[in-house]
């Protein structure tokens, strides 16, 4: 049985906005490639942060991109390396609509995805299964000197590399018990 749905453009802006949030990821499915419909036998998925995507309209038309963040509040993706210059000449991410993307590589790292798809963990590539990022090797042994080369070169020409505090768990406030 279907929903019955208003024609007036108020009416569907307003459920739109009042829908519940697995309604509202659902709104985010986006179409598969020619080559992954034929691989998984799937039309569309909802998209995941990871996934790599292809924009089919607008000014960055043809790129393809890693998804870095998906919004469900605002039914926007963040893709990594799609922005915009800000009037101060800072560099702002570009929110772009999930109809404005078609997916060409997935992120099979959710067993909850694996199992829609029927891939078994075995069946995924080491690189497909975490999106990576690149960090510098850190540096175990200094550059080794010539001496008998007129031009002297220097133990570590890179930056240092700054580590990253890590956040203290937090801890809830005690509530008073009636005893006290």
């Amino acid at each position: 049985m279907s929903k019955s749905t208003s024609e007036q453009p108020r009416k569907q802006r307003r459920t739109q906005f009042r829908a519940a949030s697995f309604e509202r990821h659902r709104q985010l499915t986006v179409s598969l490639s020619r080559d992954l419909r034929g691989k998984y036998h799937r039309r569309a998925l909802p998209l995941r942060k990871g996934d790599t995507v292809r924009i089919i309209s607008g000014s960055f038309k043809g790129r393809e991109e890693r998804v870095s963040k998906v919004d469900v509040g605002t039914l926007h993706v963040t893709l990594d390396n799609v922005t915009i210059k800000k009037v101060d000449q800072k560099l702002k991410p570009l929110p772009i609509r999930s109809n404005h993307l078609i997916l060409t590589r997935l992120n099979l790292a959710d067993p909850w995805r694996r199992r829609i798809l029927n891939v078994s963990a075995a069946e995924v590539a080491p690189e497909s299964e975490t999106p990576t990022t690149e960090t510098p090797a850190p540096a175990t042994e200094p550059a080794e000197t010539d001496t008998d080369s007129d031009t002297e070169s220097t133990a570590d020409d890179s930056e240092p590399v700054t580590e990253t505090p890590v956040p203290r768990p937090r801890t809830p406030k005690a509530t008073p018990t009636e005893d006290e």
